[in-house]
């Protein structure tokens, strides 16, 4: 009997929207479709702008998210076509909701971590009950929020007896080291493609760096990556996360005057190999024995950063969680629809050894259509 959900992420990256739908019916889970949709550049713009302060930001973060669910219901039509699937016939949506501010534990102690998302409106749409509000029980709880894609990988990826690890670059990495014994650890890296992106729109009017190839026409500037390679957080011990929060262009301004007049693919080549050097330094760090890293998320399209990460684990297999049985623009959308469905059953996830929570917890609330 099928076990159907659906999953919807927009990460940092602000592409647009993943869509999966799953059936959870047999030991692993399986993709029965998948559908994708931009943002408007009008609304791809609001939704950048709402990661700093500005001008009427409640009454703009409520109309932002109002259209976001409008995206939303947009692609869970396109999956209940393309499927043939009835919504009746979905347990429930996970949606993960777009992230505009991650600043937990910070100010109060407690801090915050905020996702644009209107789950109410996305079930009136869909008649699909929906589960929304992942993070924030873990900020409660003393946790980061973030990453919570590790207990996925997990349920996915894990082979027993090996240890391996995933790597997902969004907009920020995160690394998930997947033990031989089922234990786990996870943390944000740093900057996935963040700002790889803003610098391609930026110089080129593209929204990305297609396969890696204007970074691959440019050299590394040493100093330059010396500067950027000194941010303190790339020292600070996981339980970690980040978000554009602090890598945001204004993050990247100063590094940049310390340059003369850099060449705009010279800092392309320079930021990408910021993100190959990070990564595998966390690897390195952490499991510095490693047979396979499983990468997903869009910079698993980078030919280019894929390349420069296997040059710096030359005794890893470097490779897209295509392999694994599961692309990689699928596997963070098809993680919240999972994560839907341990909160339905109630399950607790223990989140000590990832956001560093006070222990395990139900994550997430119910909107039911």
């Amino acid at each position: 009997m099928p076990e159907l959900f659906i999953g919807l992420m927009s990460g940092t990256s602000l592409d647009g929207v993943d869509s999966v739908l799953c059936d959870f019916a047999g030991q692993m889970p399986m993709v029965l479709s998948h559908a994708s949709a931009p943002f408007s550049a009008a609304l791809r713009a609001e939704l950048l702008s709402l990661n700093s302060e500005g001008h009427n930001e409640l009454h703009r973060a409520a109309l932002a998210g109002n259209a976001l669910m409008k995206v939303y219901a947009q692609v869970v039509t396109e999956l209940l076509t393309t499927s043939g699937t009835l919504a009746s016939s979905v347990r429930a949506i996970g949606a993960h909701g777009q992230t505009v501010r991650h600043r937990p534990q910070e100010f109060d102690g407690t801090g915050y971590t905020l996702q644009l998302c209107q789950p109410a409106l996305l079930a009136e749409l869909t008649g699909i009950d929906v589960v929304a509000d992942f993070r924030s029980r873990d900020v409660a709880a003393g946790g980061q929020g973030a990453p919570l894609a590790p207990f996925f990988h997990r349920a996915m990826f894990a082979q027993r007896g090996q240890t391996i690890a995933a790597l997902n670059i969004g907009g920020i990495s995160n690394l998930t080291v997947l033990r031989s014994d089922g234990s786990l650890m996870g943390f944000d890296c740093g900057p996935g493609n963040c700002l790889m992106d803003a610098w391609t729109v930026q110089h080129t009017g593209q929204p990305y760096d297609a396969l890696g190839a204007w970074a691959a026409s440019g050299r590394v500037l040493p100093a330059l990556l010396d500067s950027m390679l000194a941010e303190p957080y790339f020292a600070k011990p996981p339980p970690k996360s980040t978000g554009r929060d602090l890598f945001c262009p204004a993050w990247l301004d100063p590094h940049l005057r310390m340059a003369s007049k850099p060449d705009a693919a010279d800092v392309q080549a320079t930021l990408t190999e910021l993100t190959a050097r990070v990564c595998s330094a966390d690897v390195l760090r952490h499991q510095p024995t490693l047979a396979d890293l499983i990468v997903c998320g869009g910079g698993a399209l980078n030919l280019h950063l894929m390349s420069r990460l296997q040059q710096h684990l030359p005794g890893t297999r470097v490779a897209s969680s295509e392999r694994w049985g599961l692309p990689p623009v699928q596997v963070e959308a098809a993680a919240f629809a999972w994560l839907a469905r341990q909160c339905l059953r109630r399950e607790k996830l223990d989140l000590k050894s990832t956001t560093g929570a006070k222990g395990a917890r139900v994550l997430g609330c119910v909107y039911p259509a």
